[in-house]
């Protein structure tokens, strides 16, 4: 008796797969605009810490990032 092997099939379609992987950039991105601004001296204070980039716009990026992954998953595979 010998059974036919079914091919796999993934549990996403490919565009699901594109989105996700956008989402994860997009999410990288906001990581890599939250870095930096410390100082080597932690005697001397460092207000860069406090600006728009680290305190607005990168936490958004990330946010939208997750919205992305989200919806990614979220997304119906056409039949």
């Amino acid at each position: 008796m010998e059974e036919k092997q079914q091919p796999q099939e993934f549990l996403f379609d490919k565009v699901n797969y594109k989105i996700l992987l956008i989402g994860i950039a997009v999410i990288a991105l906001g990581f890599i605009l939250m870095s930096g601004g410390g100082s080597d001296d932690p005697k001397v204070f460092n207000e860069d810490i406090f600006n728009f980039r680290r305190i607005r716009l990168a936490p958004t990026t990330v946010l939208i990032g997750f919205g992305i992954t989200i919806y990614s998953i979220l997304k119906k595979p056409k039949k």
